[in-house]
């Protein structure tokens, strides 16, 4: 018995370092947000600022321009996921249920595509949208990021499509149902789990990407948060407070649609692989 305390004990030492680790760069994060910039260039890096400035949110929200680049990130991110969902989950039901010639072709095509990471396209990406005249607009992001969310999402849902009765679109058959009309009224409705699924792992790869909206948009209008933030950064001065305001802004939204569609996401992910 004393050997099984002990080992729990140390187990919960070893969550409870671990929890502190994770939380702790947010409890940075926050800190920074709330300090003057002179106060942490000062060496006041990890206390507790001695002035909680809550005008930095203001400040970086209307002076640094940060509500528009929010505005732009959530119609970039938002497009996405809707192209997403609706692409993946339709060729997700024909590779599954449909019969058809090269069907295990295009499955092989599909799963290759999620071996290869979107920054590894990152030079021929750019050509494309330069040769089609994309470059600085919304569809410049819009398309390669649904373009490498469709694999993973449809390796997903597949899997759950695959654990719905057949019985149930062969009723609506026998009724006069269309196979268009089986989709989104027999099978598209048992789709919540798995589509919200979908929703939050490509709205988070989508909301924080970097590298691709840096090198395919240089206009400030149509610039997402994730790029407009180093504009707090320079070489003669930078602006870390106002930073950390502005990362904590666009942590928000993220959060709370984790928070709000966390219970599908386990149920999305195991459905369909037993």
């Amino acid at each position: 018995m004393k050997k099984l305390n002990l080992s729990r004990a140390v187990i919960q030492a070893c969550l409870i370092f671990w929890a502190a680790l994770q939380i702790f760069p947010l409890y940075w994060l926050l800190t920074f947000s709330l300090k003057d910039n002179t106060e942490i260039f000062q060496g006041n890096m990890v206390g507790l600022p001695s002035v909680w400035r809550f005008e930095n949110y203001t400040h970086a929200f209307m002076g640094g321009n940060v509500g528009r680049y929010l505005a732009n990130s959530i119609i970039v991110t938002a497009a996405t996921i809707l192209i997403v969902c609706i692409a993946s989950l339709m060729a997700s039901y024909a590779l599954i249920r449909m019969k058809w010639k090269l069907q295990k072709t295009f499955q092989l095509i599909f799963i290759m595509g999620i071996t290869i990471p979107i920054h590894a396209a990152l030079l021929p990406v750019f050509i494309m949208m330069r040769q089609v005249h994309l470059i600085n607009t919304y569809w410049c992001l819009i398309i390669p990021y649904s373009a490498f969310a469709v694999p993973m999402a449809i390796m997903i849902s597949s899997g759950f499509i695959s654990s719905i009765p057949v019985e149930l679109e062969e009723a609506a058959a026998i009724d006069g149902c269309s196979r268009m009309g089986i989709f989104w009224r027999i099978v598209f409705p048992l789709l919540k789990p798995v589509t919200m699924t979908v929703v939050v792992l490509s709205a988070l790869g989508i909301w924080n990407d970097y590298q691709i909206a840096l090198v395919v948009v240089s206009k400030e209008a149509v610039r997402t948060l994730p790029v407009a933030q180093q504009s707090f950064i320079g070489q003669q001065i930078s602006y870390l407070n106002l930073a950390s305001a502005a990362c904590l802004l666009s942590i928000l939204p993220m959060f709370f649609l984790f928070l709000f569609l966390q219970k599908f996401i386990v149920q999305g992910v195991t459905a369909g692989a037993v």
